[in-house]
């Protein structure tokens, strides 16, 4: 069986956002959690970029529109945390789309706002 990309280093990711969703429980806007994961991430002395602009390029054009992804971690994980009932394709489809667009391998999809912590591992 092969190893999973970044194992490691998604599993200390998940095991912060369970201690998050442990402390605050569900029911806050997404920026909460976010702020939250930012504290953790500092206090672990774990390398973060928030809000990474990228741009999209058609044709050799840069677009007027970009994307903006929550967090890179470790320069190698796209980190997207949401706050909603549960995950769907259309949050799947948003991670791929990050990934291509920041030539990472790696998304994590993260939500805080079901009764229990979700996540989804990404790959492109």
């Amino acid at each position: 069986m092969p190893e999973l990309l970044y194992r490691e280093e998604t599993r200390q990711l998940i095991g912060f956002c369970m201690e998050i969703h442990r402390e605050l429980g569900k029911g806050h806007d997404e920026v909460i959690y976010k702020d939250a994961l930012v504290v953790e991430l500092s206090r672990a002395n774990i390398p973060i970029a928030r809000e990474n602009k990228y741009e999209v390029k058609y044709k050799g054009v840069v677009l007027p529109h970009s994307y903006r992804a929550d967090f890179v971690i470790w320069n190698k994980v796209l980190f997207e945390a949401k706050a909603v009932e549960a995950l769907t394709d259309a949050h799947i489809k948003q991670v791929l789309n990050y990934l291509a667009a920041s030539k990472l391998r790696l998304g994590l999809l993260v939500n805080f706002g079901a009764d229990s912590l979700e996540w989804k591992r990404v790959i492109l």
